[in-house]
Order: C-alpha cells, then sequence, then structure tokens
C-alpha cells in the first residue's frame, strides 16, 4: 500500500511540474548508449532479438533510457538513432529522432525504458524522414519475437510493418507504443554531422562520414550473426 501511495504521489507531483522533457544528451553518447543497449539486449539468446530479423530487416531504431510518467494521462519522451540498410547491404550513418507520445489510461508509476523498433519495410522511415511518423497508424507495430520464440511466433507479430522490443525498469507495467511520434531530431542531426544537414542525406549518404558510428554498424552487424 505504502509504495502504491508513493508512486501515485510522485506520478500526481510529475503531472504538476507539467511534462517530462527528453534529457538533453551529447550526440556522441547517444550513440555509446545505443551500442550498449544493443549488447545487453543481445546478451540472452532466449531474450534477444533474433538475429534473422536484424539481418533482413529495412531499418533499425534504438531509443535509449526512454521516461514514461502518468497517473490517469500518461507521456513518453525519448531520443535516439535509426539506420536504415543500403543498395549495398551495409548500414547507414546513424541519424538522430526523437520519440514522443502520450496515452490515456490508469497509469501509476514513472518508467525508463530501452526501446528497439525493427523496421521490416522502408515505408516507415520514409515517412519519418518527410516529417512526422505515428505509430499504429502510419505502420501497424507488434511485439517481436524473443531469441527462440521467432518461429512460434504470431501471425500478428509478422503481419506487423514495424516490431518492438524494451527493456523496461522502474514502477510502470506494460508498455505500448501505440500512439507515439517518431521524428526528426534536427538540432541532433546538425550538431554531429555540421550545417544543414537533414535525415534525408544522412541516410542517403551524402552527410559526409562518420567515424563515430563504427561502433554502432559494427554491433548492428554483429547482432544479424548471433
Amino acid at each position: 500500500m505504502k509504495i502504491r501511495l508513493i508512486a501515485a504521489s510522485l506520478a500526481f507531483a510529475l503531472l504538476a511540474a507539467g511534462p517530462v522533457p527528453a534529457r538533453a544528451a551529447d550526440p556522441h553518447k547517444k550513440i555509446d548508449d545505443a551500442v550498449r543497449v544493443l549488447e545487453e539486449i543481445m546478451k540472452e539468446s532466449d531474450k534477444s532479438i533474433p538475429a534473422g530479423l536484424i539481418a533482413d530487416c529495412a531499418a533499425i531504431a534504438v531509443i535509449p533510457d526512454v521516461i514514461k510518467a502518468g497517473f490517469i494521462i500518461g507521456g513518453r519522451h525519448g531520443k535516439g538513432v535509426l539506420l536504415v540498410r543500403t543498395a549495398s547491404g551495409a548500414w547507414s550513418d546513424p541519424a538522430f529522432i526523437d520519440l514522443k507520445g502520450g496515452s490515456l489510461g490508469w497509469q501509476a508509476g514513472v518508467q525508463s525504458a530501452d526501446i528497439v523498433l525493427v523496421f521490416r519495410t522502408p515505408r516507415g522511415v520514409e515517412n519519418i524522414a518527410e516529417g512526422k511518423f505515428t505509430l499504429g497508424a502510419d505502420a501497424g507495430i507488434a511485439a517481436g519475437p524473443l531469441g527462440r520464440q521467432a518461429e512460434a511466433s504470431t501471425d500478428s507479430a509478422f503481419k506487423a510493418e514495424i516490431l518492438s522490443y524494451s527493456r523496461s525498469r522502474g514502477l510502470y507495467a506494460g508498455l505500448s507504443l501505440q500512439g507515439s511520434s517518431l521524428q526528426e531530431d534536427r538540432k541532433a542531426n546538425k550538431e554531429f554531422y555540421g550545417g544543414a544537414t537533414t535525415m534525408k542525406d544522412i541516410l542517403a549518404g551524402r552527410a559526409g562520414a562518420a567515424p563515430a558510428a563504427a561502433k554502432l554498424k559494427a554491433a548492428l552487424v554483429a547482432a544479424a550473426k548471433k
């Protein structure tokens, strides 16, 4: 009972203070965090993202430390990176993205979660580059299969254009991304690449080399071979 009262009090305090902003982060640190998330998720074979899905996907987004707070009305904020598969089969340099959204329902507590989105087609990425993209509305999203469960997964998961994975911590139980939006983090892209660099430029390889992203690309290549 005491824990519930504390959680409720904290949630109300957060509401009174207004929306929880996404924590500012240096783009280089965000890349390092994305590498950490991928490596930690892929450590346990029974709970990892199936390597075949990573090997065959059109794009992947890694959004570390998404904050979600709510009681009755909730919201989520996070910043991460998105990479696409190029024509040669290699990974593009990372484009920085924002995840934002709110949801309705009885939500008690505050949650931090690392999120990975596996895009099975390029359509969603194209929409993000054009503006704002809403999960569940502009493309179907479902919880992705884990490790050895991949072959026994439901049809609904494999019909979805985007498969989601999360490592959740904190008081909030259950994580739904339905209704969340993804959009370009223009400030981070400009800071990392310089000039008026757009997400389209980055994913098309027109933003110049990004040596700092080599470790992230290597982590994705390794994940596809697990």
